[in-house]
């Protein structure tokens, strides 16, 4: 059984993997499963006014009787065939599961199905089904030390410009691992330089970043300079605009998590008998050399001891947001802000 394909992959080359009679979209990213469907629905109906053949279904409501009939009929436009959409189809694929699996068995000429799920699992038959003769396009996220890669290869082909190594780095580290927001970013960035231009870091940290990026990261550079009052100002901030405390906790732990990655490699130099440098524990956890000097100031104000307590008191945050604390989420953020911007205890 061959893995999903990943929507980065089909996305930088869709025009190797046409769409088959039955296509299952699956995963957790909505800008990755919006850009997806959008280039399935061009191969399929083209330009024109093939839109006229597409149907969508709702998921929970949707009756099999009525998706198969609407795959069955031919298309006035495009290319003869009509697409049958069903969205949310977890519950669709739960009540159909039976239907469906016999149906990518011997699927209509006249239509494309697509599925629109959030999960499938990959030891069920129909996921063995549609792998064997259909399209499966896994949605979900890169991993983080993907999201650089994948800046760099949008830029240049949703965009138009180049973006260097560098750039995509402290684009993410800027705005997080939410793709769509970084789409924008892109594409602001996109106006700035002109089709076929570069974007350098100091273009990056010039231009990019909503007001709620910046001051996650202002608050951050509060905490970590021992100035907790602004930082909670900056935290209502965030707050008030809407923002989820999850959210927030994410923009800043990507580099509180490298902060403690270094603490565990000194001590474990210390422990074996070696000594290692700062410089080298933070770049040895992946601090890219743009932020390098800050971060070692910012490691030297942390001490070891909290340093070496860091990464228990980021999972205590994330799963007290998460609804494993009596606090509110404030209050769990809060705690977090004085635990690092206090003065190290002697």
């Amino acid at each position: 059984m061959a893995k999903a394909l990943h929507a980065v992959d089909y996305l930088a080359a869709c025009e190797k993997h046409p769409p088959r009679p039955v296509c299952a979209v699956f995963g957790a990213d909505p800008f990755l499963k919006r850009q997806v469907l959008l280039r399935i629905r061009q191969a399929v109906l083209g330009t024109g006014e093939g839109d006229i053949s597409l149907t969508s279904f709702e998921g929970k409501t949707a009756k099999w009787s009525d998706v198969q009939d609407e795959l069955s009929t031919l298309a006035m436009f495009g290319d003869g065939k009509r697409m049958a959409v069903v969205e949310e189809a977890d519950d669709f694929v739960s009540r159909f599961r039976t239907e469906l699996e016999d149906y990518v068995g011997k699927p209509a000429s006249t239509g494309v199905l697509v599925l629109d799920l959030k999960t499938l699992a990959a030891n069920t038959r129909l996921y063995k089904a549609i792998d064997t003769s259909g399209l499966l396009v896994d949605c979900n996220a890169p991993a983080a030390a993907g999201v650089s890669k994948w800046l760099r290869s949008w830029a240049k082909q949703a965009h138009g410009f180049q973006l260097d190594a560098s750039a995509a780095e402290a684009l993410a580290e800027m705005v997080g691992p939410e793709l769509g927001l970084l789409d924008q970013e892109l594409a602001k960035l996109a106006l700035s330089v002109g089709p076929g231009g570069a974007v350098t870091v100091d273009k990056v940290r010039q231009m990019v970043g909503s007001w709620r990026a910046r001051t996650a990261w202002e608050m951050l550079d509060a905490v970590m300079d021992g100035k907790p009052a602004e930082a909670i100002v900056q935290l209502d901030r965030l707050l008030l605009a809407g923002e989820h405390p999850i959210a927030i906790l994410a923009q800043i732990s990507a580099s509180l998590r490298r902060l403690a990655a270094a603490t565990q490699l000194i001590i474990a130099g210390e422990i074996s008998g070696q000594r290692v440098s700062l410089r080298d524990s933070l770049q040895r956890a992946g601090v890219k050399g743009f932020v390098l000097q800050k971060s070692e100031a910012q490691l030297r104000r942390l001490g070891r001891r909290r340093g070496d307590r860091l990464y228990g008191w980021l999972l205590e945050a994330d799963l007290g947001l998460k609804g494993y604390s009596e606090l509110p989420p404030r209050a769990v953020l809060e705690r977090l802000i004085v635990r690092l911007s206090a003065p190290e205890a002697k």
